[in-house]
């Protein structure tokens, strides 16, 4: 039994907030570590720990939505929105790979030269392909997020929204 309901409400309309803040800022996060070797140093382990905490929501958002996608009227725009959210995962598990790399490398380069700073011991083409990699895959996970956003507002959205206010009578 997974977490489908927290207090009578969807568990995936609640969780879902919890990724579209989890993976930019993850993502943020990730580029700033990797192009500047003191904000990873400010950092440290709250990199990786923020990666694996990003990664570990994924799967409980898309497990509640598969529970509510049994409970509404399916459609395309519903199936469209659940294949979305089923590619979000390789980005996220990317990230966190990234992001425990990067951590490691510049926890490892203080270690082996202490006293120095690890922009000094972390080889430039290591640094750069980091930078690199962390843009691209940072980028990648912010519009994957965005487009499975768009596609579910869609899908909730597309019968239940009138341009005209209604008005309540009393």
């Amino acid at each position: 039994m997974g977490l489908d309901l927290i207090d009578n409400v969807p568990a995936h309309v609640l969780l879902v907030h919890v990724v579209v803040v989890l993976v930019p800022l993850t993502a943020l996060s990730l580029v700033l570590c990797a192009v500047l070797p003191s904000v990873m140093r400010r950092f440290g382990f709250a990199l990786p720990a923020l990666a694996l905490v990003t990664l570990i929501s994924v799967p409980l958002t898309t497990h509640a939505g598969e529970w509510l996608e049994s409970h509404v009227d399916g459609n395309a725009l519903v199936r469209r929105h659940a294949e979305l959210g089923d590619e979000l995962l390789p980005w996220t598990l990317a990230l966190a790979l990234i992001a425990t790399g990067v951590w490691w490398a510049y926890g490892r380069a203080a270690r082996l030269a202490p006293g120095s700073t690890a922009r000094s011991t972390v080889a430039m083409p290591l640094r750069i392909a980091a930078a690199v990699f962390s843009v691209v895959i940072g980028v990648g996970a912010g519009v994957q997020v965005y487009r499975i956003g768009d596609s579910g507002a869609k899908a909730a959205w597309h019968d239940g929204y009138s341009a005209g206010a209604h008005r309540v009578q009393g």
